[in-house]
């Protein structure tokens, strides 16, 4: 597998594309529909679920908590508004498709979800991680995962568990959580120091107790958010926005850096594993079709979005590209759909494989909307 990563990922380098393609990439290649090497995805994916903590936990340390409140109630707003038109485009396609209600909703839940790896990876490289466009769409990343505890909740409705006192209790819990979630911004916001128990001073010298310690606070916090309801992901960045302002855990970046590189290739590579090869060869029009879809009809929806809030075109239509793909949220929506006979077997495969080549895709795309803003302000600039 390492030997098969290297490779992709120095292929990917040349082509200067970010090195999540190449863990999907070795997915595909050593998948049960290729080589065959490996077989069960799901043990690897959660094995890789640990990367994706520890990628949201270095987020949380590098973004910057923004001072004001429009900022930080802008993320809520935009989200708010693409959930609307998510489910307004996705009922008018279902009406004209004759779909059921349940399909409608999960393609609407689709829309809902983007990558958060992928499109910090995306934002990294383009500079727009600190910027207000940058800052706006990793919040509504944020945001999003807030919105996942709620979904899983209906999802279990639909399967014919009642609305009963544990539900209710369960929501409560994740409201309250999201509650304290936002009071903790409040507090982190303006300062650049946190005051840290000495304890952990103490260990600035000590390599091995650093990675421990900082596995533990971060996979700590995830699991605490898991257990109210919300995805352990933002549990891990919740710690990470308060650590990345606490002097004294500078060295933590450094240890565990690795762990977080090593264990998102192998969540990314378990996405590659799920890819029907034979079905997408089988099916290409329309997986290729679907995905064409849903990168216009995501870069739109949000590209609106993004110029209700006041940015000028060339800012939307990039963030619109940021924003084009589905997650992997989306991928365990559908996998949880099917396990309980919500959406059928066909409706299952195409999903997956139109969200797998949108996220490879992801970055063409990102690199065509770039050019046509380009172009359009260029024009526009010719015409004034």
């Amino acid at each position: 597998m390492c030997l098969t990563t290297l490779g992709a990922m120095l292929l990917l380098r040349k082509l200067k594309q970010p090195y999540l393609i190449a863990y999907i990439l070795t997915g595909i290649l050593l998948g049960p529909y290729v080589t065959g090497i490996f077989n069960n995805a799901e043990e690897i994916e959660a094995i890789g679920e640990v990367g994706i903590l520890l990628f949201m936990f270095f987020i949380g340390m590098e973004i910057n908590v923004p001072d004001s409140h429009s900022m930080l109630l802008q993320p809520v707003v935009a989200q708010s508004m693409k959930i609307a038109l998510s489910f307004l485009l996705s009922f008018v396609a279902g009406y004209m498709l004759h779909l059921p209600t349940e399909s409608v909703i999960l393609i609407a839940i689709l829309f809902l979800f983007n990558s958060t790896p992928v499109v910090s990876d995306l934002l990294s490289m383009n500079g727009l991680l600190k910027t207000s466009l940058g800052i706006t769409i990793l919040n509504m990343l944020i945001f999003q995962d807030v919105l996942f505890a709620p979904v899983l909740t209906i999802m279990n409705i639909w399967k014919g568990e009642s609305f009963n006192t544990l539900n209710i209790f369960a929501i409560v819990i994740a409201a309250a959580a999201c509650i304290a979630f936002f009071f903790m911004l409040k507090r982190v916001r303006g300062k650049r120091q946190l005051i840290t128990p000495r304890f952990l001073v103490s260990l600035e010298k000590d390599h091995d107790l650093q990675v421990f310690t900082g596995l533990l606070i971060c996979l700590g916090f995830g699991s605490m958010a898991e257990a109210t309801g919300l995805s352990g992901a933002l549990g891990s960045f919740i710690a990470g926005v308060y650590i990345g302002r606490a002097k004294t855990f500078r060295w933590l970046e450094h240890a565990l850096h690795p762990f977080k590189v090593f264990f998102v290739a192998l969540f990314f590579v378990s996405i590659g594993l799920r890819l029907d090869i034979p079905y997408l060869f089988q099916n290409y029009s329309f997986v290729l079709l679907g995905t064409l879809l849903v990168f216009i009809s995501n870069s739109l929806l949000s590209a609106v979005v993004f110029r209700l809030l006041k940015f000028n075109w060339e800012q939307s239509l990039l963030g619109g590209a940021l924003l084009s793909h589905t997650g992997e949220f989306g991928i365990l929506a559908l996998s949880i759909a099917y396990k309980m006979q919500l959406i059928a077997f066909t409706l299952y495969k195409a999903g997956l494989g139109i969200t797998g080549l949108s996220l490879l895709l992801s970055t063409v795309w990102v690199s065509f909307l770039q050019h046509l803003g380009l172009s359009l302000r260029r024009s526009y600039s010719k015409a004034t």
